[in-house]
């Protein structure tokens, strides 16, 4: 089996460990797609599975990260496991990411360095009007969508702009339903009360298993601005026990409706149920991968590769 395997779905729902269980049948590396689990030292808060995955704690917490800079390594990463003979098994939970290490997009360039900052301190000193104003000579399109008073917009499109990018392109560079690869794409779900059970529970076990350490030791370091858009360092952080379980439970729900959006855009998605044992839902992904393998391999003038 040399296709992609890649699993989307809510946060919760088990991923990682149908992940796991495909590989302990068939010869499978994973590949994580997700935006927290690229960072070090917040194992427990990030739920980075003990086994080892490629893309998993690669950067430290100063990194400032982005979405060209993961795709670039998430190409290689999957290139290399096919070179290999071996299964990459993609297991995303950010949107973007996944389909970054899936497709070829056409992501935003990286931005100039300081231009953020240098931006932020015009911002504060003209003001929202000015700025805009300044934004509306050199990207008219991103002006015309952002209010002068959302300076976090206002300032990202004058740092894209800056890169020669725009926060408003003509077409949706961000988006693509090709696939580098061969690839059965996975939709993992579950009934919402069985979803909202598992994740108070998994918050809870993160308070057992030391997160408000884990926390603590993270923030006495220098902290990237990406790395610190990591969910639940600010609810661990700042509040008592029971009302940082309440908050981020309630966070991670509303991540996991998000997520639920995402994977009705994904182009050729297989929806597979997620409410039994994991290895039960592994058995499943591979008959289906199997059986569209053997299509594959039925199609006269069929690619062995991309």
């Amino acid at each position: 089996m040399t296709q992609v395997l890649a699993i989307f779905g809510p946060t919760a729902c088990g991923k990682t460990a149908v992940a796991e269980a495909i590989a302990d049948r068939i010869p499978a590396d994973l590949v994580s797609a997700d935006s927290a689990q690229v960072y070090r030292g917040l194992p427990i808060l990030t739920n980075q599975s003990r086994r080892p995955a490629r893309l998993v704690a690669i950067w430290e917490l100063d990194h400032e990260a982005s979405l060209a800079q993961f795709q670039t390594l998430a190409h290689g990463a999957i290139d290399e496991i096919l070179a290999a003979g071996r299964t990459p098994v993609v297991v995303g939970g950010t949107g973007l990411y996944f389909r970054a290490a899936l497709a070829e997009l056409e992501v935003p360039p990286q931005p100039v360095r300081g231009a953020r900052e240098q931006w932020e301190r015009v911002y504060e000193r003209v003001g929202g009007h000015e700025a805009h104003r300044l934004l509306g000579e050199r990207d008219p399109s991103a002006a015309a969508a952002i209010h002068p008073n959302d300076r976090r917009r206002v300032v990202r499109a004058l740092e894209l702009a800056d890169a020669g990018a725009s926060l408003r392109p003509t077409t949706d560079r961000l988006w693509s339903e090709h696939t580098r690869w061969p690839t059965l794409i996975i939709g993992l779900d579950m009934p919402h009360p069985v979803l909202d059970s598992r994740i108070e529970e998994r918050t809870r076990a993160m308070f057992d298993a030391g997160v408000a350490e884990e926390v603590r030791r993270a923030l006495e370091r220098p902290i990237s601005r990406t790395a610190r858009h990591v969910m639940g360092l600010e609810e661990v952080a700042g509040l008592r026990r029971e009302d940082a379980i309440t908050a981020l439970a309630q966070r991670t729900r509303r991540l996991a409706a998000y997520q639920r959006k995402w994977m009705r855009r994904l182009q050729g998605v297989v929806s597979v149920s997620a409410d039994r044992p994991a290895v039960e839902v592994a058995d499943e992904i591979l008959t289906l991968a199997r059986a569209r393998q053997r299509v594959l391999a039925g199609r006269t003038g069929q690619p062995a590769g991309r």
